[in-house]
């Protein structure tokens, strides 16, 4: 016990949970990753794939297991009618209000599509969009509540 007494002890425990708005923000940016992704990819002239696993189960030994299966994933942008590009930025289905009335951001042409991601992924780390994702999120728990 000597040992110890030299330490400083706290009563501190580690949380087990992470608050709802961090894991709001994490599964936004998971997507927007992807869309990074799609944007580079498509820029490069390539084809993107985004892979997840799936738990299939096997007929003959009746046992669970995962398989790598490929995922649709639709850009977030589109051309808009003056010939620009929007980027709307999307929680699940539904689109996040950015501004009062304002759905999309506008890019001038397709090699500021990534520069403009990263900014949002900042302004979702910085909580700037906590207001947003969570009245996606609530709009969505009130269709499950009829």
């Amino acid at each position: 016990m000597a040992t110890l007494s030299n330490l400083k002890l706290t009563a501190a425990q580690k949380s087990v949970n992470l608050p709802a708005v961090q894991v709001r923000r994490n599964k936004l940016l998971l997507r927007l990753a992807e869309q990074m992704a799609l944007a580079k990819a498509q820029q490069a002239g390539e084809v993107f794939s985004a892979t997840k696993l799936r738990t299939v189960k096997d007929a003959d030994t009746g046992a669970n297991k995962q398989i790598v299966t490929s995922k649709r994933v639709k850009p977030w942008w589109f051309v808009c009618e003056n010939g620009k590009l929007a980027l709307g930025v999307r929680y699940g289905a539904r689109l996040l209000e950015l501004g009062r009335g304002k759905f999309a951001i506008e890019v001038a042409n397709p090699k500021e599509l990534l520069p403009t991601m990263e900014l949002i992924k900042t302004a979702v780390q910085d909580g700037e969009l906590d207001a947003a994702i969570d009245a996606a999120a609530n709009k969505l728990k009130a269709g499950f509540g009829k």
